[in-house]
């Protein structure tokens, strides 16, 4: 009996403790996109606390963040003091934050390739895309490969 009652009071206080823990996303995107919301739903089942946040424009915050033109995609997104563009793999975000190389200030996954986290289509095998990590001067260079959400 006093196990259980230990065990429930610490499950009581660690529950918490380890959501606060948890890394927070903040994600803009478009009203009417339906692979953006897949893609949010693609962190949060991978420990993400995400802010998604639905907008008229994701270009001031695209402007904000520094977002090279030639990597833009669907929507935007800021963890940790880094920006995402598009349908970043959880796995890279993960990368990014444990490794944190210098110089790097985003990630992007440009043309939405198909298998990448929100853009899955039934019957469509998964292509194989490149995460760019891109620089504040707006240089970029390949980061991780994926084919689908699992590295190549």
């Amino acid at each position: 009996m006093r196990r259980g009652l230990l065990a429930s009071t610490l499950l009581v206080v660690a529950v918490p403790a380890m959501a606060q823990h948890r890394e927070r996303v903040e994600v803009w995107r478009d009203p009417n996109c339906g692979c953006c919301s897949a893609w949010v739903a693609h962190l949060r089942r991978d420990g993400f606390a995400v802010e998604d946040r639905v907008v008229a424009s994701v270009a001031p915050i695209r402007r904000l963040l520094g977002t090279p033109a030639d990597l833009l995609s669907c929507h935007a997104a800021r963890v940790g003091g880094f920006a995402l563009e598009g349908h970043v793999p959880a796995l890279a975000i993960r990368r990014l934050l444990g490794e944190r190389p210098i110089g790097i200030v985003g990630l992007a996954v440009p043309a939405m390739p198909i298998g990448s986290p929100g853009m899955e289509v039934p019957g469509q095998p998964p292509e194989t895309y490149d995460v760019i990590g891109w620089r504040a001067d707006g240089t970029h260079a390949p980061f991780m490969r994926f084919n689908g959400s699992e590295p190549a």
